[in-house]
């Protein structure tokens, strides 16, 4: 799955620290968020949606794998 939690925080001009108190995760877990290294639960993409006023979907893109 892939994310645009970067690119908006830089639009929103926040840090990963902000983003991570606001959402009451470590700036780990938005590091590791921003680089595709974990998939978040769904109330934590909730939580990462709404502090960019936007949709689940507009932020984390689904991708179907291969089977």
């Amino acid at each position: 799955m892939k994310n645009l939690i970067e690119e908006k925080r830089k639009e929103r001009g926040i840090t990963q620290q902000q983003l991570a108190a606001a959402v009451g995760v470590s700036r780990q877990t938005i590091i590791s968020l921003e680089s595709g290294k974990y998939n978040p639960s769904i109330l934590l993409a909730h939580d990462i949606a709404q502090q960019f006023d936007a949709a689940i979907e507009e932020i984390f893109i689904f991708e179907e794998e291969e089977k």
